[in-house]
């Protein structure tokens, strides 16, 4: 991972993706520098689209309140888009039949993993997932490692996606992930080709589940906070801010509104 002052952002930038927990919050609220980056980057004329594990009914209120032009929640699964002043659009990539059966499905894995792996809780946003499960290793919750991997493996054995976020372990069934979700997004509500301008795109994470898009993007950068779990990831972003969490979040902005306008970042 390279110093954040080392990239050129490029230019034209058609928007920024970006992870929530610990990437935009710190200590679990977003601060008043991050959501001010979030406006800053929404006035440059960039499409600003936050992507997390956390569940729907979680993001809901964000996606209505934050300056951004969509959420994508559930790890890909559902994108929601801010339509009326007092409403949302809810974009999913799973029809209802197979959500309905999934969602049975997914409270008896929640109960088995309970059952069986000694410490395991189920994540206290659980009310308001609709397409996956969540258990917390460290939001509420200490989870061993050797817990976390338990719950991976069950998950997995059971034919499930497994990823792990810096507060929770998710799970569900299907082949989307934060990928597939913005993808769909773009193509979605804007009628534009992801894989066609991906060297236009920015995005940025904190975590193991985070992989996928730092993998992919060419624009990929980590909030400095990833350096406690970059040796458990194969997948590196390739650019890493000083300050962690959302201080590291305004710092990206900063660069990249600086390149923009031709100036320094302060």
């Amino acid at each position: 991972m390279r110093p954040l002052s080392s990239w050129r952002p490029p230019r034209p930038l058609v928007g920024v993706f970006t992870d929530i927990d610990d990437t935009l919050t710190t200590e679990g609220a977003i601060t008043g520098d991050a959501l001010q980056a979030l406006a800053d980057l929404k006035a440059a004329g960039l499409l600003v689209v936050p992507i997390t594990g956390r569940p729907v009914g979680w993001s809901e209120p964000f996606a209505m309140r934050w300056p951004v032009d969509a959420i994508v929640a559930e790890n890909g699964a559902v994108g929601l888009q801010p339509s009326t002043p007092d409403g949302l659009r809810k974009i999913y990539q799973q029809d209802p039949a197979t959500r309905r059966d999934h969602f049975a499905r997914l409270q008896q894995m929640l109960t088995l993993i309970e059952h069986t792996v000694p410490g395991a809780q189920r994540a206290r946003d659980s009310a308001g997932r609709e397409t996956d499960i969540a258990i917390d290793h460290s939001e509420f919750t200490a989870l061993p490692e050797a817990g976390i991997q338990q719950v991976v493996h069950l998950m997995q054995a059971h034919g499930m996606s497994a990823t792990v976020s810096s507060i929770h372990i998710n799970g569900w069934w299907g082949s989307h992930n934060k990928l597939t979700g913005a993808r769909c997004i773009v193509r979605e509500l804007w009628g534009r080709d992801l894989d066609a301008e991906q060297a236009q795109w920015v995005y940025v994470g904190d975590s193991s589940n985070d992989q996928v898009m730092f993998e992919y993007f060419e624009n990929s950068v980590g909030v400095a906070n990833l350096q406690h779990c970059a040796a458990q990831l194969s997948h590196l972003p390739r650019y890493i801010t000083s300050h962690e969490r959302g201080a590291g979040f305004a710092e990206l902005t900063r660069h990249v509104l600086a390149a923009l306008h031709g100036t320094s970042p302060l």
